[in-house]
């Protein structure tokens, strides 16, 4: 498993845990080093931009992970507003 699909997995495994009823899409390739991930929850959908550095850096960085993190959680309850 490359870097990248190790930071993909790190991503949805902290989405999970977060809140198991979200869905993560993260596509195949980044866009000017960065992630668009789509955040499903029902009807409400909510888009993140997380750069490849910090998808790859949350594996071994403990502080990049609570970022995006933080980042996550930030995106749920902007989506808890919209339903």
């Amino acid at each position: 498993m490359d870097e990248v699909e190790e930071g993909r997995a790190k991503f949805l495994g902290v989405l999970k845990k977060i809140d198991h009823m979200v869905e993560g899409v993260i596509p195949s390739r980044s866009t000017n080093d960065r992630f668009l991930i789509s955040l499903t929850k029902g009807k409400a959908r909510k888009f993140i931009s997380v750069t490849e550095d910090d998808i790859v850096d949350m594996v071994e960085d403990p502080l990049v992970c609570e970022g995006v993190e933080a980042q996550i959680k930030e995106a749920l309850e902007e989506m808890k507003k919209s339903i």
